[in-house]
């Protein structure tokens, strides 16, 4: 093969993965912006209604906002907690829920996706169901 042609195909594939990943952050970028507006007027007003529920029900769990993600926390083990957050690794960002929980001396955890798609796209419903399926674990007692 030629230099030249080599050269050629190698600042084509350059070329290519900036363009890439110029789009992919410009994804992430709206998607965090997006993200935001989802984490405060939907995501945490939601946790902290649940973990009122929980407080009167006996169950002592209180909500942080750590940066770009909301997490309703066990006051009793530190380990048993519900994580909401934006995952932009990959080429379309999507929100993640994060579960862990104590059984015994194991700790478990689960990572799955709330909602794939631009976060407008992700409704209270949405994240109230992942909330109720998430809860088992820690009322189940």
């Amino acid at each position: 093969m030629e230099v030249a042609d080599v050269r050629k195909g190698v600042l084509e594939t350059m070329a290519r993965a900036k363009q890439r990943a110029a789009d992919r952050r410009a994804r992430a970028d709206a998607s965090a912006q997006a993200f935001d507006a989802l984490l405060s007027h939907v995501v945490t007003p939601l946790m902290r209604q649940v973990a009122n529920v929980l407080r009167v029900e006996g169950y002592t769990f209180s909500v942080s906002t750590p940066s770009g993600s909301v997490r309703l926390a066990s006051d009793k083990n530190a380990d048993d907690f519900i994580e909401i957050s934006l995952d932009t690794a990959g080429d379309a960002p999507q929100l993640t829920g994060r579960t862990s929980w104590r059984r015994g001396r194991q700790v478990v955890d689960r990572e799955q996706v709330v909602g794939a798609g631009a976060p407008q796209a992700i409704t209270e419903n949405d994240v109230f169901s992942f909330l109720m399926k998430e809860l088992e674990p820690f009322v189940e007692r």
